[in-house]
């Protein structure tokens, strides 16, 4: 088996494992369960991944890896309308490749809480906070609430596309929407306050 081959493969079992992980919770998702939605044996699931438990982990930690592959693309960036716009398009095309990794960040909000991920900006979802510029903590609260509802909104929508098969005809639009819930309107509209970019 082939690195690359092996490699869509895990991406793949992941991804799945998260979707399971993010409807069911880690210990209602059995071994079984994550196996029959790639279409493997349970032993050939056990192959990659040893147990439920190194399953679990390696799904947080590729959660935290596309996290942080997002924040190196804008962090570099100044704060503003250019950074939040490619930050938004980042993680569109995140989301859009890994709709069960979303689901699972979603979890908490959807489904009242997952015994799999830590819901707060410190946990795995911080990231994306950071691609922003904003850390909830001290950062003004009109960003903040922007910037998780343009997150939230990628994140059902990037959901919505894959499930519809949309991802590339919808694609435009999530990112209009997600910039406009930030409050930039329109490419070259401005901010009524550039107090908001602070933090």
């Amino acid at each position: 088996m082939t690195r690359l081959f092996r490699q869509q493969i895990d991406e793949s079992i992941l991804d799945h494992a998260a979707a399971l992980f993010a409807r069911q919770g880690v210990a209602k998702t059995s071994v079984q369960e994550v196996a029959d939605a790639v279409g493997l044996s349970k032993t050939g699931l056990l192959h990659h991944f040893p147990s439920k438990d190194a399953l679990r982990e390696a799904v947080i930690a590729e959660a935290e890896g596309l996290g942080r592959l997002a924040l190196d693309q804008v962090q570099d960036l100044p704060l503003g309308h250019d950074r939040d716009r490619r930050a938004i398009e980042v993680l569109v095309d995140v989301a859009v490749a890994h709709p069960g990794l979303v689901a699972l960040l979603l979890a908490p909000i959807t489904h009242g809480g997952a015994d799999v991920v830590d819901p707060t900006v410190d946990g795995v979802g911080g990231a994306a906070f950071k691609a922003f510029g904003v850390d909830p903590k001290i950062s003004a609260p009109e960003r903040v609430v922007r910037v998780a509802g343009a997150l939230c909104a990628l994140a059902v929508l990037s959901i919505a596309a894959h499930r519809a098969g949309m991802t590339t005809a919808w694609r435009p639009l999530v990112v209009a929407t997600c910039y406009d819930a930030l409050g930039h309107g329109r490419p070259g509209t401005p901010l009524p306050d550039s107090a908001h970019l602070e933090g």
